[in-house]
C-alpha cells in the first residue's frame, strides 16, 4: 500500500537549533497549560451562566499567574507517614513525560530558521506513535507512586484506580491507532501527516477517531473519567497529601497531557498541520509558517471539547467506567481493526481501500448511533431479574454493608433491658406509685 516513511530531513540540525526547538516546545506547553486554566474557568462559567474569574487583571486575564504565585508561596507540608524520596520524586515522574511526548509531534512543514532549512518538529522515529504511548505510560507511574508513597488510604485508592484506568483505555487507544498504521503504512508521525494530504483519517477511519476521542479523555483523567481524583469519595485522590509546588506539578502534568493527546489526535486524524477546507484551496496554505496556525487551531478545538465535557457530564461510577472500556471500546476496536485489515487485503488500489473503509465506517457508526437511540427510547437495558431472596447478613464480609433492593435486614432481636413502649395504664400506675412514695 502506502509508504510515507522518509526521515532524511531529521538528524542534521545544528546543536543550537535543537536547543531552540526544545525550548520552543517547553514554552508552548507551559503557555498552553497556563492559558487553559483561565480559559477553562471562563468557558465553564459561561456555560453554567456564571461570570468566572474577573478580578485579577483586566477581565481576569492574570488569574492563572495569581494562582501560580499562590501555590508557590504556600507552605510545603510533608506528612510523617510518607516515603519521602518517592513522595518527592512522584510529581517529577508525572510531569516530565508529558513534555517529552511532544518531541515527535510535527507542527509544520520545512521552514527556514535563521537561514537553516528544518522541519517544524524536534525529531521523528520509525515508531514515533509507539514512543508517545510508552512515554504516556511512564507518566502514570508518577500518579501510582504518589498514591503509594503518601501513606494514606485515599491516595492509595486513587493510584490503583489510575493503574486500572490506564491499562483499560490504552488497549483501546492502541487498537484505534492500528487502523491508522494499516492505511498509512508507517508509525512515523510525519509520515502519517503526509499520508493525510487531502484525505483526513477522521473521515476515512471514523470509528477509530471516535474510540480515540473517548480513550484520550480516560487517559488524561479528565471529567467525566476523573476517577483517580474523585473528590466525592477520595477527597482528592492520589494528590490528597500534596501541597504547594508539588501539587502544582500534578496539575501542570494534567494540562500538558491534554495538549499532548490533542496534538496526537490532530496528527493522526485531522491531517496534522494541513490546512482545512476551504483554506487548502489556497496554494500557499500548506507552506511557510501558516501550517503552524492551522495546527494550533485544531489543538484548541480538542481542548475546548475537554472543557465542554467537564461542564456538561457528571462523573461516571467506577463500574460503568470499566464496563465502557472493556465491554464496549476494546471489542469495537478489535472488530474494526479486523474489518480494516480484511478490506485492505481485498482492495487492489489505495483509493478503493479508502472508499470502502470510509463507507463501512460511516455505516458502522450510524448503526451504533441508531442502536443507542433505540435503547434509550425503550428506557435502557431491561432490568435483570433479582435473585431469589435469601438470608442477608450485613456483616458477612467483616464490614457492615447496606442491603440490595431485593434484600431486607433481619429482624433485630430485642435485648434485655430494652425500653418498652409505655401504655397509659402503666403511666398512671407509675404516677400513682410516685405519689405514694412522696407521701411516705
Amino acid at each position: 500500500m502506502n509508504g510515507y516513511t522518509d526521515l532524511s530531513a531529521f538528524g542534521h540540525d545544528p546543536w543550537w537549533l535543537i536547543l531552540l526547538k526544545a525550548l520552543a516546545i517547553f514554552v508552548f506547553l507551559m503557555l498552553s497549560a497556563t492559558a487553559m486554566v483561565l480559559i477553562e474557568r471562563k468557558v465553564m462559567a459561561r456555560m453554567q451562566m456564571r461570570i468566572g474569574p474577573n478580578r485579577v487583571g483586566p477581565g481576569g486575564l492574570l488569574q492563572s499567574i495569581a494562582d501560580g504565585v499562590k501555590l508557590a508561596l504556600k507552605e510545603d507540608i510533608i506528612p510523617k507517614a510518607v516515603d519521602k524520596p518517592i513522595y518527592i520524586l512522584a510529581p517529577v515522574i508525572a510531569t516530565a513525560p508529558a513534555f517529552m511526548a511532544f518531541a515527535v509531534i510535527p507542527v509544520g512543514p520545512e521552514v527556514s530558521i535563521f537561514g537553516t532549512r528544518t522541519p517544524l518538529q524536534l525529531t521523528d522515529l520509525h515508531v514515533a506513535v509507539l514512543y508517545v504511548l510508552a512515554i504516556a505510560s511512564v507518566g502514570v507511574y508518577g500518579i501510582v507512586l504518589a498514591g503509594w508513597a503518601s501513606g494514606s488510604t485515599y491516595p492509595l485508592l486513587g493510584g490503583l484506580r489510575s493503574t486500572a484506568q490506564v491499562i483499560s483505555y490504552e488497549i483501546a487507544m492502541g487498537l484505534a491507532f492500528a487502523a491508522v498504521f494499516l492505511d498509512s503504512g508507517t508509525m512515523s508521525t510525519s509520515g502519517i501527516v503526509a499520508a493525510q494530504d487531502g484525505n483526513w483519517y477522521v473521515f476515512l477511519l471514523l470509528p477509530s477517531f471516535l474510540i480515540y476521542l473517548v480513550s484520550m479523555v480516560g487517559e488524561t483523567n479528565r471529567a467525566p473519567f476523573d476517577l483517580p481524583e474523585a473528590e466525592g469519595e477520595l477527597v482528592g485522590g492520589f494528590h490528597t497529601e500534596y501541597s504547594s509546588l508539588k501539587f502544582a506539578m500534578f496539575m501542570l502534568a494534567e494540562y500538558v497531557n491534554m495538549v499532548t493527546v490533542s496534538a496526537l489526535a490532530t496528527t493522526l486524524f485531522l491531517g496534522g498541520w494541513h490546512a482545512p477546507w476551504p483554506l487548502n484551496m489556497w496554494s500557499g496554505a500548506n507552506s511557510g509558517w501558516w501550517p503552524l496556525l492551522w495546527f494550533v487551531a485544531k489543538v484548541a478545538g480538542f481542548m475546548f471539547v475537554f472543557v465542554w465535557l467537564r461542564a456538561t457530564l457528571p462523573r461516571l461510577r467506577y463500574d460503568q467506567f470499566m464496563k465502557l472500556g472493556w465491554k464496549v471500546l476494546i471489542p469495537a476496536s478489535l472488530l474494526w481493526v479486523m474489518v480494516v485489515a480484511t478490506v485492505r487485503q481485498l482492495s487492489d488500489t489505495v483509493d478503493q481501500f479508502r472508499i470502502t473503509t470510509a463507507l463501512i465506517g460511516v455505516v458502522a457508526v450510524a448503526a451504533a448511533a441508531v442502536g443507542l437511540l433505540w435503547t434509550l427510547q425503550r428506557g435502557g437495558t431491561p432490568p435483570e431479574s433479582p435473585p431469589t431472596p435469601g438470608p442477608f447478613d450485613p456483616l458477612a464480609g467483616g464490614f457492615p454493608v447496606p442491603p440490595l433492593p431485593w434484600q431486607a435486614l433481619p429482624d433485630r432481636p430485642r435485648t434485655r433491658g430494652a425500653a418498652t413502649p409505655k401504655t397509659p395504664s402503666s403511666d398512671n400506675s407509675e404516677t400513682q406509685e410516685g405519689s405514694d412514695a412522696r407521701a411516705h
